[in-house]
């Protein structure tokens, strides 16, 4: 991981969604990074220091299992943050964060966050809409994954990292495919194939290019239009006026719990 100057912070949609001085209160304490392909950031029990805002980097978060295999449980582009809702109570992750695409990303202390999040309450709603929205697509993931097809589940997949990474060749290989979809290599292969018959991708060399983005969208289930619209309700280009005191007090518990968390959380043992 290599520090670099010059990248805009704003260049993530969460943080181009703070008004300027709450940008700027966080500003001091972002630095920019690169990410490399296949860099671990995280692994699953390490303690939580850093935060990570995403530019033109995919970040996916898996569990690897006894057996050696692993699967998603979530992905992080520019539309979020990576580590910000990795726990509530022990600062220990659960799982192995991995660059899937590599780019730049904004990254701070997690301390420094909480801090600012302490002092700006707008900052605090942001963060409250993201972890809102990020549990909505886990859901609805779950579901997806329960009952839709493998076919409809990896156009999912593709589409995702085609909205993150804002251009049509992504960095997509059937081995990461067939991982995180917890499938056979060859079922990924039988997959890609037909889509590339159809006219939807071309597959390259650990790279899939969209060529058809409205046939792709016409083959896949409804889950990933459900979770889009979600972010796009939760977390508008700026915070919507209104009452600035976190949740109401007909909020989920999940989030009067992670409120709590941002604000006043204990510090990680070193």
């Amino acid at each position: 991981m290599a520090e670099i100057r010059g990248a805009h912070h704003r260049a993530n949609r969460l943080l181009a969604a703070l008004e300027p001085a709450d940008l700027a209160a966080l500003e001091p304490h972002l630095q920019t990074v690169r990410l490399r392909h296949n860099e671990v950031l995280h692994e699953a029990g390490d303690p939580l220091r850093h935060a990570y805002f995403p530019h033109d980097t995919v970040v996916t978060l898996v569990a690897a299992l006894g057996d050696g295999r692993s699967t998603e449980m979530a992905v992080y582009g520019c539309e979020g943050a990576v580590g910000l809702v990795g726990t509530i109570v022990t600062w220990q992750l659960f799982g192995r964060y991995i660059v899937q695409a590599a780019g730049i990303a904004s990254r701070i202390e997690l301390e420094r966050l909480h801090a600012v999040i302490s002092q700006r309450p707008k900052v605090q709603q942001l963060m409250l809409h993201f972890s809102e929205a990020m549990m909505a697509r886990v859901l609805q993931n779950v579901a997806c994954n329960a009952v839709h097809s493998v076919g409809a589940r990896g156009c999912r997949w593709i589409l995702s990292m085609h909205d993150r990474l804002n251009r049509d060749t992504v960095p997509l290989t059937r081995e990461f495919l067939a991982n995180m979809l917890g499938v056979q290599r060859s079922t990924v292969s039988s997959i890609t194939r037909a889509l590339q018959e159809a006219g939807f991708i071309r597959q390259g060399r650990g790279v899939i290019t969209v060529t058809d983005r409205a046939g792709l969208e016409g083959a896949f289930c409804e889950c990933y239009g459900t979770v889009r619209r979600s972010f796009e309700r939760l977390l508008p280009p700026h915070l919507r006026q209104g009452s600035n005191n976190g949740p109401t007090p007909e909020a989920p518990l999940f989030l009067i719990m992670l409120k709590h968390w941002l604000v006043g959380a204990e510090q990680p043992r070193r």
